[in-house]
C-alpha cells in the first residue's frame, strides 16, 4: 500500500515474540486479513494480537506514539460500555524488524467490512449510545492535539487540492470542489470532547446486528464534537442514519460538520488507495456518494 512499506511476515512476528515475551512462545502465530493501512495484525493465541507499523519512521519518535496509543486505548476501554482493545505490552525492533511494536487483547466479532450493518437500526443506536458514552468522558483540560483530524476544517485546504487533483480521472470532481468550499466554512458547535477519532468499517466489530466493539483505539483523545459524526456515513444507510443523529440530538450544524470530516477522509482513500487497498477506495466512493446524495 506504501512504496516504503515493510515485510511482515509470520516468522518475524515469532521471532520477536520468542526473543521478548517468551511466555507466549508456544502460541500459534496467525496473520489477520486487514484493510487496515497503518499496522500489520497477527493474532497471538486465542486472546491477544500484535500489531506491528507498516512505514518506517524514527524508532524513538514510534516508541513514544505506541506509549501514548496504549495510554489512550487503555482509556477508551475504562469508559466503554462496548469492548475495546486494551494494552499488553510493547516490543522493540529485532529478528529484521525495525520498528516498536504492540500486543493488545484481541476483542471477538466481526469487522463491518465483511459484515455489513448499514441497514440496522439497532446498529445505529448502538453507535450514538458508544459515541454519546466517549462525550461524556472528562477530557481533563486537554484540547485537540493538530495532529490529523478533529480540528479546523480549512486546516485541510492543502490536502484537499491535493485529492482534487489526484481524483480527476477517478471521480466527477467539479461538484466535491463545491461541496468542500461549503464544507470548510462551517463554524465550530462547541468545546472538544472525547472521540474515537476513526469510526470507519474496518474498526468496528459487528455481531448479528449490534456493535459487538471497536478497534484501532489509540487515537482517543479531545476533538471536534462532530468528529465521530463521520461514522455516519461511512457506516449506515439513510434510515440508520437518521436513528443515529436522533439518538445524539445533532443540530444542522454539528450533523453538517460531521459529513465534513467524512468527506475530508472519503476524499484520500478513493486515489490513495486505488490500486493498493481497492476495499479501501470502495469506501472512500460509497461515503462520497452518500454525502453527495445527501446535498441534492
Amino acid at each position: 500500500m506504501h512504496d516504503d512499506q515493510l515485510d511482515v511476515t509470520t516468522d518475524i512476528v515469532a521471532t520477536l515474540i520468542r526473543d521478548q515475551f517468551p511466555q507466549w512462545s508456544d502460541k500459534a502465530i496467525r496473520p489477520v486479513s486487514s484493510t487496515g493501512t497503518v499496522n500489520a495484525i497477527f493474532r497471538i493465541g486465542n486472546d491477544l494480537s500484535a500489531r506491528l507499523p507498516l512505514r518506517p519512521s524514527d524508532v524513538a519518535e514510534a516508541s513514544a506514539i505506541l506509549e501514548q496509543e496504549a495510554r489512550a486505548s487503555a482509556e477508551l476501554a475504562q469508559v466503554s460500555r462496548f469492548p475495546a482493545p486494551e494494552p499488553v505490552a510493547l516490543g522493540k525492533p529485532g529478528a529484521g524488524y525495525p520498528m516498536p511494536w504492540s500486543v493488545q487483547t484481541w476483542i471477538p466479532g466481526t469487522v463491518a467490512f465483511d459484515a455489513d450493518p448499514s441497514g440496522s437500526e439497532a446498529f445505529a443506536e448502538d453507535l450514538g449510545a458508544f459515541i454519546a458514552t466517549l462525550r461524556k468522558a472528562e477530557t481533563r483540560g486537554r484540547r485537540f492535539s493538530g495532529e490529523g483530524r478533529g480540528g479546523v476544517l480549512t486546516d485541510h485546504d492543502d490536502w484537499m487540492a491535493t485529492c482534487f487533483v489526484e481524483s480527476e480521472a477517478l471521480l466527477d470532481v467539479a461538484p466535491l470542489r463545491r461541496a468542500w468550499k461549503h464544507f470548510r466554512e462551517l463554524p465550530r458547535t462547541g468545546p472538544d470532547v472525547m472521540s474515537h477519532g476513526d469510526l470507519i468499517p474496518g474498526n468496528v466489530l459487528v455481531a448479528g446486528d449490534r456493535l459487538a466493539g471497536v478497534l484501532d483505539t489509540g487515537g482517543f483523545g479531545p476533538a471536534d464534537p462532530a468528529l465521530d459524526l463521520l461514522s455516519a456515513w461511512h457506516l449506515l444507510r439513510r434510515g440508520p442514519r437518521d436513528v443515529l443523529r436522533r439518538t445524539l440530538a445533532c443540530d444542522d450544524l454539528e450533523w453538517e460538520r460531521g459529513k465534513a470530516w467524512a468527506f475530508q477522509q472519503a476524499m484520500g482513500l478513493v486515489w490513495y488507495y486505488v490500486e493498493s487497498n481497492p476495499a479501501m477506495s470502495r469506501l472512500g466512493r460509497r461515503t462520497l456518494d452518500r454525502i453527495v446524495e445527501s446535498l441534492d
